[in-house]
């Protein structure tokens, strides 16, 4: 099992392989579908993003309203194939990682190895479990959206699976002669 800390530099995400267990401690961002669409109308738009996106990890969820005496409820991930469609610009502006469950798109994984960036899964339907990881959160930015807003959520050591690697790799192909071929 590896250890790794926020903010997630160059060098530490290319010491992952695909299919790395992690435990992750420090800061990650939420954001679903809508939020990432917002993000990317920023950047079209050549506005400043209202979060710093710079060396950190989204993970694709929408944390549950926070029972009493805990900073959120309920936090699993979301499918993350959601998000390809917003992935490369977010990428392209600094994102060092994202986190779900499922698999990327061809795009996104090349987009991922060209970056240098890290596709991490969270294990899905253990949303209770995970919040008790949680130490601290608050809202960003995007509060109209609710639970889908971008929460900044503070953890210690947060399980992940390495899904896709920098340099492209993914525990959903199997490399053969420098060709990925899907696992049936």
């Amino acid at each position: 099992m590896r250890r790794i800390t926020a903010p997630v530099t160059a060098r530490a995400a290319r010491a992952l392989e695909a299919g790395d267990q992690v435990f992750f401690s420090g800061i990650l961002l939420t954001a679903r579908d809508q939020a990432h669409l917002r993000l990317c109308e920023y950047l079209r738009a050549g506005k400043d993003l209202p979060v710093r996106l710079q060396d950190q990890i989204i993970y694709y969820c929408g944390p549950a309203a926070a029972p009493k005496g805990r900073p959120v409820g309920s936090c699993g991930p979301t499918t993350s194939a959601r998000m390809d469609a917003y992935t490369v610009p977010l990428l392209k502006a600094g994102l060092r990682g994202m986190a779900g469950k499922g698999r990327r798109s061809e795009e996104v994984r090349r987009a991922i190895r060209k970056y240098r960036a890290v596709y991490f899964l969270a294990p899905a339907g253990c949303g209770a479990l995970l919040a008790r990881k949680v130490t601290a959160a608050r809202r960003l930015c995007f509060a109209d959206l609710g639970p889908e807003a971008v929460y900044e959520l503070t953890v210690r050591d947060f399980p992940f699976t390495v899904g896709i690697d920098t340099r492209g790799e993914s525990i959903f192909h199997r490399r053969t002669k420098g060709v990925f071929h899907e696992k049936k």
